[in-house]
């Protein structure tokens, strides 16, 4: 077995990701105070082909060194907006046919191995602050919430890994329809 080098991956340019079909699928950041975890959630969307990132609140926006640290360039092939109010945004989404997915732990949340979006659902997700989570009224605008299950004894994941595990569950799940 043989590592391949980054010419053989057949990665598309840049031009080419921002002309491809996305899937249907959109991140919201609501309040992300790290600016190493924006730009990890830009290179997890630039992975996993999402349509658009929208940074809400008190999350940093490009260009900045930090956040194109963990982005590696991908801040240059994902589009996005910023929003200054995430429910707002959400309500606005909605209104367009999306599904809106606050990614917490809540009452009623549904785990995400037993999460599968419609065939045609258009989906977004809204990844929190890492520590205070999705915003109360945030969640309560959304269409329901998600939660990844964990079994040791810390009470939550760095959002940059919660946000790689729910986009390449979504990927995954909607391969298979």
């Amino acid at each position: 077995m043989r590592k391949l080098k980054n010419e053989e991956l057949n990665r598309p340019s840049v031009e080419e990701f921002k002309e491809q079909k996305k899937n249907e699928v959109i991140v919201i950041l609501d309040n992300v105070r790290s600016l190493n975890n924006v730009g990890s959630a830009f290179r997890s969307s630039d992975a996993f082909n999402v349509k658009k990132i929208y940074l809400c609140g008190i999350t940093g926006t490009p260009p900045h060194r930090d956040i194109n640290k963990t982005a590696i360039g991908a801040t240059d092939s994902v589009d996005w907006e910023y929003v200054k109010d995430t429910k707002t945004l959400v309500e606005r989404l909605q209104s367009e046919g999306w599904k809106v997915y606050a990614v917490e732990q809540a009452e009623g949340a549904t785990m995400l191995q037993n999460f599968s979006p419609e065939t045609d659902e258009k989906v977004c997700y809204v990844f929190g602050n890492e520590v205070f989570g999705v915003e109360q009224e945030v969640v309560s605008a959304c269409d329901g919430c998600l939660e990844i299950p964990q079994y040791g004894t810390k009470h939550s994941l760095n959002i940059s890994v919660t946000i790689g595990v729910v986009l390449w569950d979504y990927v995954l799940k909607s391969s298979l329809k």
